[in-house]
Protein backbone atom coordinates (compact mmCIF):
# COMPACT_ATOMS: atom_id res chain seq x y z
CA UNK A 1 0.00 0.00 0.00
CA UNK A 2 1.44 3.29 -1.29
CA UNK A 3 1.98 5.95 1.54
CA UNK A 4 -0.75 8.21 0.20
CA UNK A 5 -3.02 5.35 0.02
CA UNK A 6 -1.96 4.47 3.62
CA UNK A 7 -2.92 8.36 4.31
CA UNK A 8 -6.42 8.25 3.09
CA UNK A 9 -6.88 4.76 4.76
CA UNK A 10 -6.14 5.93 8.07
CA UNK A 11 -8.61 8.97 7.50
CA UNK A 12 -11.46 6.81 6.95
CA UNK A 13 -13.93 6.78 9.38
CA UNK A 14 -14.30 3.46 9.03
CA UNK A 15 -10.89 3.06 10.49
CA UNK A 16 -11.61 5.18 13.07
CA UNK A 17 -14.50 3.41 14.16
CA UNK A 18 -12.39 0.01 14.37
CA UNK A 19 -9.61 1.66 16.29
CA UNK A 20 -12.88 2.96 18.88
CA UNK A 21 -14.00 -0.23 18.78
CA UNK A 22 -10.26 -1.89 19.81
CA UNK A 23 -9.44 0.79 22.26
CA UNK A 24 -12.73 0.05 23.83
CA UNK A 25 -12.75 -3.39 24.22
CA UNK A 26 -8.82 -3.10 25.16
CA UNK A 27 -9.38 -0.35 28.17
CA UNK A 28 -12.57 -2.55 29.02
CA UNK A 29 -10.59 -5.82 29.37
CA UNK A 30 -7.74 -4.32 31.10
CA UNK A 31 -9.88 -2.97 33.62
CA UNK A 32 -11.85 -6.24 34.00
CA UNK A 33 -8.71 -7.88 34.43
CA UNK A 34 -7.46 -5.89 36.75
CA UNK A 35 -10.37 -5.66 38.99
CA UNK A 36 -10.00 -9.77 38.60
CA UNK A 37 -6.13 -9.97 39.08
CA UNK A 38 -6.93 -7.78 42.94
CA UNK A 39 -10.19 -10.18 43.81
CA UNK A 40 -7.83 -13.08 43.45
CA UNK A 41 -4.65 -12.10 44.62
CA UNK A 42 -6.61 -10.89 47.61
CA UNK A 43 -8.73 -14.31 47.65
CA UNK A 44 -4.85 -16.10 47.64
CA UNK A 45 -3.78 -14.00 50.30
CA UNK A 46 -7.00 -14.13 52.89
CA UNK A 47 -6.51 -18.15 52.06
CA UNK A 48 -2.66 -17.87 53.41
CA UNK A 49 -3.20 -15.52 55.93
CA UNK A 50 -5.49 -18.22 57.19
CA UNK A 51 -3.50 -21.12 57.11
CA UNK A 52 -0.63 -19.22 59.01
CA UNK A 53 -3.45 -18.31 61.90
CA UNK A 54 -4.79 -21.92 62.11
CA UNK A 55 -1.15 -22.89 62.08
CA UNK A 56 -0.09 -20.28 65.06
CA UNK A 57 -3.34 -20.86 67.01
CA UNK A 58 -2.05 -24.75 66.36
CA UNK A 59 0.93 -24.13 68.37
CA UNK A 60 -0.90 -21.68 71.00
CA UNK A 61 -2.95 -25.12 72.51
CA UNK A 62 0.19 -26.96 72.06
CA UNK A 63 1.99 -24.80 74.58
CA UNK A 64 -0.95 -24.46 77.21
CA UNK A 65 -1.38 -28.47 77.34
CA UNK A 66 2.29 -29.68 76.58
CA UNK A 67 4.74 -26.84 76.97
CA UNK A 68 7.06 -24.88 75.18
CA UNK A 69 9.20 -28.56 74.76
CA UNK A 70 6.62 -29.76 72.52
CA UNK A 71 5.68 -26.56 70.84
CA UNK A 72 9.88 -26.58 69.71
CA UNK A 73 9.79 -29.98 68.59
CA UNK A 74 6.78 -29.86 67.20
CA UNK A 75 7.84 -26.54 65.16
CA UNK A 76 10.49 -28.88 63.89
CA UNK A 77 9.30 -31.85 62.47
CA UNK A 78 6.37 -30.00 60.78
CA UNK A 79 8.91 -27.48 58.91
CA UNK A 80 10.63 -30.79 57.60
CA UNK A 81 7.32 -32.19 57.04
CA UNK A 82 6.16 -29.31 54.99
CA UNK A 83 9.53 -28.49 53.31
CA UNK A 84 12.59 -26.43 54.37
CA UNK A 85 11.95 -24.42 51.72
CA UNK A 86 8.10 -24.11 51.84
CA UNK A 87 7.89 -23.05 55.62
CA UNK A 88 9.48 -21.67 58.56
CA UNK A 89 8.79 -21.15 62.18
CA UNK A 90 10.73 -18.98 65.41
CA UNK A 91 10.02 -18.48 68.59
CA UNK A 92 10.48 -15.05 70.30
CA UNK A 93 10.49 -13.35 73.35
CA UNK A 94 8.57 -10.43 73.57
CA UNK A 95 11.43 -8.01 73.10
CA UNK A 96 11.99 -9.81 69.67
CA UNK A 97 15.18 -12.24 70.70
CA UNK A 98 14.85 -15.44 68.92
CA UNK A 99 15.30 -18.41 70.96
CA UNK A 100 13.89 -21.20 68.60
CA UNK A 101 13.21 -22.12 65.26
CA UNK A 102 12.94 -25.03 62.24
CA UNK A 103 15.92 -25.12 59.84
CA UNK A 104 16.48 -21.47 58.75
CA UNK A 105 19.29 -21.88 56.57
CA UNK A 106 17.13 -21.41 53.51
CA UNK A 107 15.30 -18.23 55.31
CA UNK A 108 18.45 -16.98 56.80
CA UNK A 109 17.66 -13.32 54.71
CA UNK A 110 14.89 -12.99 56.63
CA UNK A 111 14.66 -11.21 60.31
CA UNK A 112 12.47 -10.24 62.52
CA UNK A 113 10.94 -7.31 61.85
CA UNK A 114 10.96 -4.70 64.62
CA UNK A 115 8.10 -2.68 63.49
CA UNK A 116 5.93 -5.67 63.24
CA UNK A 117 6.55 -6.76 67.06
CA UNK A 118 5.79 -3.08 68.05
CA UNK A 119 2.32 -3.24 66.28
CA UNK A 120 1.83 -6.62 67.53
CA UNK A 121 2.52 -5.28 71.34
CA UNK A 122 0.26 -2.61 70.64
CA UNK A 123 -2.68 -3.92 69.56
CA UNK A 124 -2.05 -7.96 70.54
CA UNK A 125 -3.48 -8.37 66.98
CA UNK A 126 -1.66 -10.47 64.75
CA UNK A 127 0.57 -8.91 61.99
CA UNK A 128 1.15 -9.85 58.66
CA UNK A 129 3.77 -9.13 56.29
CA UNK A 130 5.01 -10.03 52.69
CA UNK A 131 8.65 -10.11 51.99
CA UNK A 132 10.81 -10.18 48.96
CA UNK A 133 13.48 -11.66 49.12
CA UNK A 134 16.30 -10.74 46.53
CA UNK A 135 17.10 -13.20 43.11
CA UNK A 136 14.53 -15.43 44.39
CA UNK A 137 10.97 -15.33 42.06
CA UNK A 138 8.27 -15.54 44.83
CA UNK A 139 7.45 -13.96 48.03
CA UNK A 140 7.06 -14.87 51.13
CA UNK A 141 3.72 -14.21 53.41
CA UNK A 142 4.97 -14.13 57.44
CA UNK A 143 2.83 -13.51 60.55
CA UNK A 144 3.61 -12.69 63.53
CA UNK A 145 1.31 -13.57 66.78
CA UNK A 146 0.92 -14.37 70.49
CA UNK A 147 0.65 -18.16 71.31
CA UNK A 148 1.53 -17.48 74.79
CA UNK A 149 1.97 -14.76 77.03
CA UNK A 150 5.62 -13.86 76.49
CA UNK A 151 6.21 -15.89 73.51
CA UNK A 152 5.83 -14.81 70.16
CA UNK A 153 5.64 -17.04 66.87
CA UNK A 154 6.65 -15.49 63.85
CA UNK A 155 5.30 -18.25 61.21
CA UNK A 156 6.35 -17.55 57.29
CA UNK A 157 5.41 -19.26 54.12
CA UNK A 158 6.66 -19.46 50.55
CA UNK A 159 4.08 -17.96 48.07
CA UNK A 160 5.17 -19.64 45.22
CA UNK A 161 2.26 -21.75 44.11
CA UNK A 162 -0.10 -18.73 44.51
CA UNK A 163 2.81 -17.23 42.66
CA UNK A 164 2.80 -19.67 39.85
CA UNK A 165 -0.82 -19.32 39.92
CA UNK A 166 -1.04 -15.58 38.95
CA UNK A 167 2.38 -15.97 36.76
CA UNK A 168 -0.08 -18.54 34.35
CA UNK A 169 -2.82 -16.56 34.84
CA UNK A 170 -0.95 -13.57 33.40
CA UNK A 171 0.31 -15.56 30.63
CA UNK A 172 -3.07 -16.47 29.56
CA UNK A 173 -4.42 -12.95 29.99
CA UNK A 174 -1.92 -11.65 27.41
CA UNK A 175 -2.56 -14.22 25.08
CA UNK A 176 -5.88 -14.18 25.67
CA UNK A 177 -5.81 -10.29 25.05
CA UNK A 178 -3.88 -10.61 21.66
CA UNK A 179 -6.42 -12.89 20.55
CA UNK A 180 -9.53 -10.83 21.23
CA UNK A 181 -8.01 -7.68 20.41
CA UNK A 182 -7.47 -8.97 16.83
CA UNK A 183 -11.29 -10.51 17.11
CA UNK A 184 -11.92 -7.40 18.42
CA UNK A 185 -10.37 -5.23 15.01
CA UNK A 186 -11.94 -7.50 13.08
CA UNK A 187 -15.63 -7.30 14.27
CA UNK A 188 -15.24 -3.39 14.35
CA UNK A 189 -13.78 -3.37 10.74
CA UNK A 190 -17.01 -5.61 9.66
CA UNK A 191 -19.22 -3.32 11.76
CA UNK A 192 -17.96 -0.20 10.81
CA UNK A 193 -18.39 -1.33 7.08
CA UNK A 194 -21.27 -2.84 7.27
CA UNK A 195 -22.77 0.41 9.02
CA UNK A 196 -21.14 2.82 6.71
CA UNK A 197 -22.05 0.82 3.49
CA UNK A 198 -25.50 3.20 3.45
CA UNK A 199 -23.16 6.14 3.67
CA UNK A 200 -20.69 4.81 0.62
CA UNK A 201 -23.58 4.69 -1.06
CA UNK A 202 -24.78 8.38 -0.87
CA UNK A 203 -21.45 9.24 -1.62
CA UNK A 204 -21.53 7.30 -5.10
CA UNK A 205 -24.23 8.37 -6.03
CA UNK A 206 -23.51 11.99 -5.11
CA UNK A 207 -20.54 11.71 -7.02
CA UNK A 208 -22.63 10.22 -10.06
CA UNK A 209 -24.94 13.46 -9.79
CA UNK A 210 -21.48 15.63 -9.76
CA UNK A 211 -21.03 14.11 -13.34
CA UNK A 212 -24.52 15.55 -14.67
CA UNK A 213 -26.47 12.28 -13.80
CA UNK A 214 -29.00 13.60 -12.17
CA UNK A 215 -31.77 10.47 -12.50
CA UNK A 216 -29.29 8.32 -9.84
CA UNK A 217 -30.75 8.03 -6.56
CA UNK A 218 -29.31 6.15 -3.64
CA UNK A 219 -30.64 2.70 -2.93
CA UNK A 220 -32.49 2.10 0.25
CA UNK A 221 -33.02 -0.98 2.51
CA UNK A 222 -36.01 -2.36 4.35
CA UNK A 223 -34.51 -2.32 7.33
CA UNK A 224 -35.41 1.42 8.20
CA UNK A 225 -32.13 2.66 10.43
CA UNK A 226 -30.77 5.66 10.38
CA UNK A 227 -28.37 4.93 7.13
CA UNK A 228 -31.77 4.49 5.39
CA UNK A 229 -33.52 7.73 6.75
CA UNK A 230 -30.36 9.47 5.71
CA UNK A 231 -30.77 7.85 2.39
CA UNK A 232 -34.39 8.45 1.82
CA UNK A 233 -33.98 12.08 2.77
CA UNK A 234 -31.20 12.27 0.45
CA UNK A 235 -33.17 10.99 -2.77
CA UNK A 236 -36.28 13.55 -1.57
CA UNK A 237 -33.41 16.18 -1.58
CA UNK A 238 -32.33 14.48 -5.07
CA UNK A 239 -35.76 14.95 -6.26
CA UNK A 240 -36.60 18.30 -5.44
CA UNK A 241 -33.29 19.77 -6.96
CA UNK A 242 -34.14 17.65 -10.00
CA UNK A 243 -37.39 19.46 -10.09
CA UNK A 244 -36.39 22.87 -9.67
CA UNK A 245 -33.53 22.12 -12.26
CA UNK A 246 -35.79 20.95 -14.55
CA UNK A 247 -38.37 23.59 -14.16
CA UNK A 248 -35.43 26.36 -14.27
CA UNK A 249 -34.00 24.49 -17.84
CA UNK A 250 -38.10 24.66 -18.74
CA UNK A 251 -38.07 28.31 -17.39
CA UNK A 252 -35.61 29.64 -19.51
CA UNK A 253 -37.26 27.78 -22.35
CA UNK A 254 -40.09 29.80 -22.00
CA UNK A 255 -38.67 33.12 -21.41
CA UNK A 256 -36.29 32.70 -24.08
CA UNK A 257 -39.72 32.09 -26.03
CA UNK A 258 -42.31 34.48 -24.66
CA UNK A 259 -39.90 37.36 -24.67
CA UNK A 260 -38.62 37.14 -27.79
CA UNK A 261 -42.61 38.18 -29.27
CA UNK A 262 -42.73 41.32 -27.80
CA UNK A 263 -39.26 42.49 -27.93
CA UNK A 264 -39.51 41.59 -32.15
CA UNK A 265 -42.38 43.73 -31.94
CA UNK A 266 -40.84 46.83 -29.95
CA UNK A 267 -38.32 46.24 -31.91
CA UNK A 268 -40.52 46.36 -35.39
CA UNK A 269 -42.33 49.36 -34.49
CA UNK A 270 -39.07 51.08 -34.04
CA UNK A 271 -37.74 50.63 -37.09
CA UNK A 272 -41.02 51.04 -39.18
CA UNK A 273 -41.42 54.23 -37.61
CA UNK A 274 -37.76 55.58 -38.25
CA UNK A 275 -37.53 54.50 -41.76
CA UNK A 276 -41.02 55.55 -42.72
CA UNK A 277 -42.30 57.83 -39.97
CA UNK A 278 -42.58 61.53 -41.15
CA UNK A 279 -44.64 62.93 -38.52
CA UNK A 280 -44.82 63.74 -35.26
CA UNK A 281 -47.47 62.08 -34.14
CA UNK A 282 -46.48 58.63 -36.03
CA UNK A 283 -43.46 58.84 -33.72
CA UNK A 284 -45.73 59.52 -30.78
CA UNK A 285 -48.03 56.11 -31.73
CA UNK A 286 -44.21 54.27 -31.97
CA UNK A 287 -43.23 55.65 -28.40
CA UNK A 288 -46.66 54.92 -26.85
CA UNK A 289 -46.33 50.76 -28.41
CA UNK A 290 -43.29 50.80 -26.98
CA UNK A 291 -43.85 51.54 -23.66
CA UNK A 292 -47.30 49.29 -24.07
CA UNK A 293 -45.16 46.48 -24.87
CA UNK A 294 -42.36 47.74 -22.17
CA UNK A 295 -45.36 47.29 -19.15
CA UNK A 296 -46.38 43.86 -20.84
CA UNK A 297 -42.70 42.87 -20.28
CA UNK A 298 -42.39 44.37 -17.02
CA UNK A 299 -45.58 42.64 -15.56
CA UNK A 300 -44.33 39.42 -16.71
CA UNK A 301 -40.73 39.65 -15.21
CA UNK A 302 -42.54 40.92 -11.75
CA UNK A 303 -44.62 38.06 -12.25
CA UNK A 304 -41.83 35.86 -12.19
CA UNK A 305 -40.14 37.23 -9.65
CA UNK A 306 -43.13 36.88 -7.38
CA UNK A 307 -43.82 32.75 -8.16
CA UNK A 308 -39.58 32.26 -7.28
CA UNK A 309 -39.98 34.45 -4.30
CA UNK A 310 -43.11 32.69 -3.06
CA UNK A 311 -41.75 29.02 -3.85
CA UNK A 312 -38.35 29.65 -2.55
CA UNK A 313 -39.92 30.96 0.62
CA UNK A 314 -38.28 34.67 0.35
CA UNK A 315 -39.54 37.39 2.59
CA UNK A 316 -42.05 36.40 5.18
CA UNK A 317 -45.37 36.08 5.07
CA UNK A 318 -47.38 39.26 6.31
CA UNK A 319 -50.05 36.92 8.26
CA UNK A 320 -52.86 38.51 9.96
CA UNK A 321 -56.03 37.73 10.93
CA UNK A 322 -58.54 38.42 7.81
CA UNK A 323 -62.10 38.03 6.82
CA UNK A 324 -61.73 35.77 4.08
CA UNK A 325 -65.46 36.11 2.68
CA UNK A 326 -65.01 39.97 2.83
CA UNK A 327 -61.47 39.58 0.54
CA UNK A 328 -63.62 37.37 -1.79
CA UNK A 329 -66.24 40.13 -2.19
CA UNK A 330 -64.34 42.61 -2.55
CA UNK A 331 -62.15 40.95 -5.62
CA UNK A 332 -65.33 40.21 -7.48
CA UNK A 333 -66.77 43.92 -7.00
CA UNK A 334 -63.49 44.53 -8.76
CA UNK A 335 -64.29 42.19 -11.72
CA UNK A 336 -68.37 43.02 -11.74
CA UNK A 337 -67.64 46.05 -14.76
CA UNK A 338 -65.15 43.23 -16.60
CA UNK A 339 -67.85 40.69 -16.59
CA UNK A 340 -70.51 42.99 -17.78
CA UNK A 341 -68.72 44.54 -20.41
CA UNK A 342 -67.88 40.93 -21.74
CA UNK A 343 -71.98 40.17 -21.06
CA UNK A 344 -70.49 37.44 -18.55
CA UNK A 345 -72.64 36.78 -15.45
CA UNK A 346 -70.05 36.87 -12.55
CA UNK A 347 -71.96 35.23 -9.06
CA UNK A 348 -70.49 35.21 -5.40
CA UNK A 349 -71.91 32.50 -3.28
CA UNK A 350 -69.94 33.42 -0.30
CA UNK A 351 -71.11 33.39 3.69
CA UNK A 352 -71.30 36.67 5.60
CA UNK A 353 -67.74 35.99 7.60
CA UNK A 354 -65.18 33.19 7.34
CA UNK A 355 -62.03 34.19 9.46
CA UNK A 356 -58.53 33.02 7.88
CA UNK A 357 -54.60 34.10 8.90
CA UNK A 358 -52.81 34.51 6.07
CA UNK A 359 -51.13 36.99 3.49
CA UNK A 360 -54.04 39.87 2.45
CA UNK A 361 -52.07 41.03 -0.44
CA UNK A 362 -51.04 37.32 -1.99
CA UNK A 363 -54.94 36.12 -1.01
CA UNK A 364 -56.29 39.14 -2.85
CA UNK A 365 -53.92 38.25 -5.58
CA UNK A 366 -54.56 34.36 -6.13
CA UNK A 367 -58.51 35.08 -6.08
CA UNK A 368 -58.38 37.66 -8.80
CA UNK A 369 -56.27 35.70 -11.03
CA UNK A 370 -58.40 32.94 -11.20
CA UNK A 371 -61.26 35.13 -11.35
CA UNK A 372 -59.76 36.89 -13.86
CA UNK A 373 -58.82 33.46 -15.95
CA UNK A 374 -62.05 32.37 -15.47
CA UNK A 375 -63.77 35.69 -17.15
CA UNK A 376 -61.22 35.85 -19.65
CA UNK A 377 -61.72 32.18 -21.09
CA UNK A 378 -65.43 32.43 -20.90
CA UNK A 379 -67.43 33.87 -24.31
CA UNK A 380 -69.60 35.97 -23.73
CA UNK A 381 -72.45 35.53 -22.12
CA UNK A 382 -71.26 32.58 -20.17
CA UNK A 383 -71.12 32.39 -16.39
CA UNK A 384 -68.21 32.58 -13.89
CA UNK A 385 -69.50 31.94 -10.02
CA UNK A 386 -67.08 31.97 -6.99
CA UNK A 387 -68.48 30.42 -4.23
CA UNK A 388 -66.60 30.04 -0.32
CA UNK A 389 -67.64 27.39 2.51
CA UNK A 390 -65.73 26.17 5.55
CA UNK A 391 -66.36 22.70 6.17
CA UNK A 392 -66.33 20.53 9.58
CA UNK A 393 -62.10 19.44 9.22
CA UNK A 394 -61.49 22.94 9.62
CA UNK A 395 -60.65 23.86 5.89
CA UNK A 396 -61.73 26.38 3.34
CA UNK A 397 -62.66 25.35 -0.29
CA UNK A 398 -62.80 28.85 -2.41
CA UNK A 399 -64.26 27.46 -5.96
CA UNK A 400 -64.48 29.31 -8.90
CA UNK A 401 -66.66 27.82 -11.84
CA UNK A 402 -66.89 28.95 -15.04
CA UNK A 403 -68.73 27.89 -18.38
CA UNK A 404 -66.03 28.46 -20.59
CA UNK A 405 -63.81 26.24 -24.00
CA UNK A 406 -62.74 24.26 -20.99
CA UNK A 407 -59.60 22.44 -20.67
CA UNK A 408 -58.41 19.54 -22.78
CA UNK A 409 -57.65 16.47 -20.94
CA UNK A 410 -53.86 16.05 -22.02
CA UNK A 411 -53.56 19.94 -20.87
CA UNK A 412 -55.00 19.58 -17.23
CA UNK A 413 -51.75 18.38 -15.95
CA UNK A 414 -49.99 21.28 -17.14
CA UNK A 415 -51.74 24.31 -16.60
CA UNK A 416 -50.14 25.35 -13.13
CA UNK A 417 -46.43 25.48 -14.76
CA UNK A 418 -45.01 28.46 -16.09
CA UNK A 419 -45.72 29.88 -19.17
CA UNK A 420 -47.95 26.80 -20.29
CA UNK A 421 -50.90 28.08 -22.24
CA UNK A 422 -53.83 25.80 -23.78
CA UNK A 423 -54.50 25.77 -27.36
CA UNK A 424 -57.49 27.05 -27.35
CA UNK A 425 -56.11 30.16 -25.17
CA UNK A 426 -52.71 30.76 -27.72
CA UNK A 427 -54.86 34.06 -29.00
CA UNK A 428 -55.68 35.29 -25.70
CA UNK A 429 -53.45 38.14 -23.66
CA UNK A 430 -51.46 36.48 -21.25
CA UNK A 431 -47.95 34.75 -20.77
CA UNK A 432 -49.58 31.64 -18.66
CA UNK A 433 -48.03 32.63 -15.10
CA UNK A 434 -51.21 33.65 -13.52
CA UNK A 435 -52.13 29.89 -12.35
CA UNK A 436 -48.53 29.40 -11.34
CA UNK A 437 -48.85 32.23 -9.04
CA UNK A 438 -52.21 31.44 -7.66
CA UNK A 439 -50.51 27.66 -6.83
CA UNK A 440 -47.46 29.42 -5.83
CA UNK A 441 -49.45 31.26 -2.72
CA UNK A 442 -51.94 28.58 -2.05
CA UNK A 443 -49.24 26.32 -0.99
CA UNK A 444 -47.23 28.76 0.91
CA UNK A 445 -50.22 29.48 2.73
CA UNK A 446 -50.81 25.37 3.36
CA UNK A 447 -52.94 24.74 0.63
CA UNK A 448 -53.16 23.95 -3.18
CA UNK A 449 -55.70 24.26 -6.06
CA UNK A 450 -57.06 21.68 -7.76
CA UNK A 451 -58.39 22.11 -11.29
CA UNK A 452 -61.51 19.94 -12.52
CA UNK A 453 -62.74 21.01 -16.44
CA UNK A 454 -64.48 18.69 -19.01
CA UNK A 455 -64.54 19.81 -22.56
CA UNK A 456 -67.25 22.84 -23.65
CA UNK A 457 -68.55 22.36 -19.99
CA UNK A 458 -66.11 24.72 -18.52
CA UNK A 459 -63.39 24.39 -15.41
CA UNK A 460 -63.65 24.51 -12.09
CA UNK A 461 -60.79 25.48 -9.73
CA UNK A 462 -60.94 24.79 -6.40
CA UNK A 463 -58.50 26.53 -3.51
CA UNK A 464 -58.05 24.32 -0.55
CA UNK A 465 -56.86 25.95 2.90
CA UNK A 466 -56.53 25.13 6.63
CA UNK A 467 -57.55 27.06 9.04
Amino acid sequence: MSSGKAIRFRNTLAFRLTLWYAAIFALSSILAFFFFYILVTSVIREQTDRELLDRAAKFSTLLSVEGIDAVKSVAVVESRAGGVKKTFIRLLYRNGRVFSSSNMSYWRDIGVDRDAIRQLLKDSTPVFDTVTIPERRHKVRICYGFIGSDIIIQVGQSMELSGSFIEAFRKIFVATMVFLMLLAAAIGWFMARRALSGVEAVTKTARLISLDALEKRVPVKPRGDEIDQLATTFNSMLDRIETLITGMKEMSDNIAHDLKSPITRIRGIAEITLTTGKSLPEYESMAASIVEESDRLLGMINTMLAISKVEAGVGELSKKEMDLAVVTREACELFYPIAEDRKTELTCDLPRSLPFNGDVGKIQRMISNLIDNAIKYTPDGGAVTVSLEGDHNRRIRLRVKDSGVGIAENDLPHIFERFYRCDQSRSAEGAGLGLSLARAIARVHGGDITAESKGDEGSTFTVTLNL
